[in-house]
């Protein structure tokens, strides 16, 4: 395969300067001739070497490039599949990866020596050092202050975070089995470490977003629960016209529960206008079969939908799928998937359930303030064990690296849109009324509502359909 740098090389040589678009297409044929091929194409005056230079493309405003045949290109997903677990350990290459991948994100900001170093080697005594580990436990002790047990590959060590020290707050927002570094010193009996600084993996505050050359406008919609009563009809009728009269939107993304489900609760049975899982997915499958053929649907399944409830979740079966067109694309939850080179990480969102659970004044009417938690710490469900099954894998497909241009999320039934550090979370409502559940828990969603996102100016903008 042609290396990038060498492709770049051989245009600058010719006096060009290429769009990354290019390389990657050359990249993807791997076809050096194809370098001479353009070169003999351009004009005299060309500076840079556009994806319009390429001979034999047509500009299309679907996939990821200018391509004859678009497509939209899903960029990352499951990897094979996983097999049962049967002990333990299973899990341990999974927290091992998590600890090598996140950790190494923050030894780039920083050095840091092992926990068995630091206890056993008098010459940290005195020192500010730095340590790395996934967080074991977290308490608060009678006077408020915070104590955690950090784990490395070496051993454990309690930290302790003094509550009058400034960014004491952020300490207070530790979450178990998150990884972090601490920067402090090590008490005289080497039994505590005093904390002086809190390290997340986090979104590089240098971190530039990417932004296609060319117009075009994506949806980003969530929880559809076709086969619900409480399912909103007539407000999704409305959506339908309006996307199909918009002529220069692309994209559909739906970030899972396209279904009810069945048996998902104790009782839903009385709840279900459609009692069999065939005929949701079918129903839904009609629906969109209804739209323009121009947009490209990508559709994720969430823990409502019939796949496995443990993450990461593979895409809906080929048996659920008779009834879709050619232009819906199936992927998994999680999935990075690529929209004009704008990269959207496509999650359901059931760990905000957890997050709120553990995060200090988390709200589920705030969810991008939740989304925020998960890209501060590079993981979309970083504590395990609670209300979000996790499947044990060699690698944790949980995992944001790289950074995504769009995180895009569901789950809690409210919209909520925010910006971190370049990064763009998008949070959409429902297509489902108020439930018996949320009633009880006095959640109150924001149903019918839809995010339309410009991707060359990255602008999203909230449109309603819930009223006439």
């Amino acid at each position: 395969m042609l290396r990038d740098q060498e492709i770049v090389s051989r245009f600058c040589e010719a006096g060009h300067l290429v769009d990354p678009t290019v390389v990657s297409y050359i990249q993807e044929k791997g076809d050096p001739a194809l370098i001479q091929t353009i070169l003999k194409s351009l004009s005299v005056n060309c500076t840079v070497v556009l994806p319009s230079h390429i001979p034999s493309l047509t500009q299309r405003r679907d996939g990821i490039r200018f391509t004859a045949d678009p497509i939209l290109e899903v960029i990352e997903g499951m990897e094979g599949s996983a097999g049962p677990v049967r002990q333990i350990e299973d899990y341990a290459s999974l927290f091992r990866n998590r600890y090598d991948t996140l950790g190494s994100l923050i030894r780039k900001r920083t050095g840091s020596i092992p926990v068995e170093a630091l206890i056993r080697s008098s010459r940290f005594r005195d020192s500010d050092v730095t340590i790395i580990g996934i967080v074991l436990d977290v308490k608060t002790t009678a006077k408020g202050h915070r104590i955690i047990e950090l784990e490395d590959p070496t051993g454990i060590i309690p930290v302790l975070f003094n509550s009058g020290r400034d960014g004491f707050a952020d300490a207070e927002r530790i979450v178990p089995d998150e990884v972090i570094g601490v920067r402090g010193k090590l008490s005289p009996d080497a039994g505590l470490f005093y904390a002086d600084q809190l390290l997340r993996p986090d979104i590089p505050i240098q971190h530039a977003p990417y932004t296609p050359h060319q117009s075009g406008k994506a949806v980003f919609i969530s929880d559809i629960h076709i086969g619900s009563d409480t399912f909103l009809e007539d407000p999704w009728e409305r959506f339908c016209d309006w996307i199909s009269a918009e002529d220069d939107i692309s994209y559909l993304l739906v970030a899972g529960d396209l279904v009810d489900g069945i048996g998902i609760y104790p009782g839903q049975e009385k709840e279900l206008t459609i009692q069999n899982i065939y005929e949701q997915y079918d129903r839904l499958g009609e629906m969109l079969a209804t739209l323009p053929s121009r947009l490209r649907i990508v559709l994720a399944p969430g823990n409502h939908d019939v796949v496995r409830g443990a993450e990461p979740q593979p895409a809906i079966p080929a048996e659920f799928r008779s009834a879709y067109t050619p232009n819906c694309t199936f992927v998994e939850n999680p999935c990075a998937v690529s929209i004009q080179g704008v990269r959207v990480l496509m999650y359901h969102g059931r760990s905000i359930d957890d997050l709120i659970s553990l995060i200090p004044g988390a709200r589920y009417e705030a969810p991008s303030e939740m989304m925020e938690a998960m890209l501060k710490r590079r993981h979309l469900a970083p504590s395990y064990g609670r209300r979000t099954p996790v499947l044990a894998t060699e690698q944790d497909r949980l995992i944001i690296d790289p950074v995504p241009e769009i995180l895009h999320t569901g789950h809690v039934h409210i919209t909520g849109i925010s910006r971190y550090r370049g990064v763009l979370s998008v949070n959409a409502g429902a297509w489902q009324g108020q439930t018996a559940f949320q009633k009880q828990m006095n959640i109150n969603p924001t149903p019918g509502q839809a995010i339309i996102i410009d991707l060359e100016r990255m602008e999203p903008q909230v449109c309603d359909f819930l009223s006439k």
